[in-house]
């Protein structure tokens, strides 16, 4: 890892991490829409390790591997951001909807149906649908909006958190908790398969016995009833 120098051997390190970049853009690759390529992300990823390479302290006591992997995924999360893929129009209907979905469980006590959330859009079920299709493909994952709200963890440093940001940290978590728990059973599931089980959506589609255009509507749904909860 050190030239004769004494030095990082940065060439060393890029050829022995390039497998870890790659992992992760065929692991975030698969829960974005087919537009983005893998190269991007892999292009992307390489900044970030780059940007790892310049910034890592070995006297900080964490490995490079730890502080890498946070470079390297951040790097990816923010191309993706940068590119800000969505109309005007569809950002704000993905707002109205958040707003509707909110408004929608106030007044009727849980969460409102597919048809309920149309009809106070004021849309037809399809165009609802299509707004959902739409929305889908240009929405980062909710975790990753989440993380984007609270903050990253300090970069260099796999030691405890302070006090305070381990207390907000266990309190994000637990309202997630909560707004997951409140969703209907199948985008419960979807959720969980999803995040959890890591599968794609065409692995979510044959466990529902859904089209995978099905499951991203129903993968948007859910992330715009996470947000109208977590914005409570």
């Amino acid at each position: 890892m050190y030239t004769a120098q004494g030095k990082i051997d940065q060439d060393l390190l890029l050829e022995q991490h390039f497998p870890a970049v790659r992992r992760q853009a065929l692991a975030l690759q698969v829960k974005l829409p087919a537009s983005i390529e893998l190269d991007d992300l892999i292009q992307a990823g390489m900044v970030g390790l780059l940007d790892a390479l310049r910034r890592f302290d070995p006297q900080a006591g964490a490995s490079f591997a730890t502080f890498a992997s946070q470079r390297i995924r951040g790097a990816m999360i923010d191309e993706l951001r940068s590119r800000d893929w969505l109309p005007r129009s569809v950002r704000r209907n993905a707002r109205q909807l958040d707003q509707c979905i909110h408004a929608l469980e106030q007044r009727l006590g849980r969460a409102p149906q597919e048809r309920e959330i149309a009809s106070a859009m004021g849309m037809s079920l399809a165009d609802y649908r299509q707004l959902l299709n739409d929305t889908n493909n240009g929405q980062l994952l909710p975790f990753e909006d989440i993380v984007a709200e609270w903050g990253e963890p300090e970069a260099g440093s796999d030691g405890p958190p302070s006090p305070f940001n381990a207390l907000q940290d266990d309190e994000q978590r637990q309202r997630l908790k909560r707004a997951i728990d409140a969703l209907p059973e199948r985008e419960k599931l979807l959720i969980a398969l999803y995040y959890q089980e890591e599968l794609n959506l065409k692995e979510i589609g044959v466990v529902l016995g859904v089209t995978e255009s099905r499951v991203c509507q129903l993968h948007s749904q859910a992330v715009s009833r996470l947000r109208a909860r977590l914005a409570e």
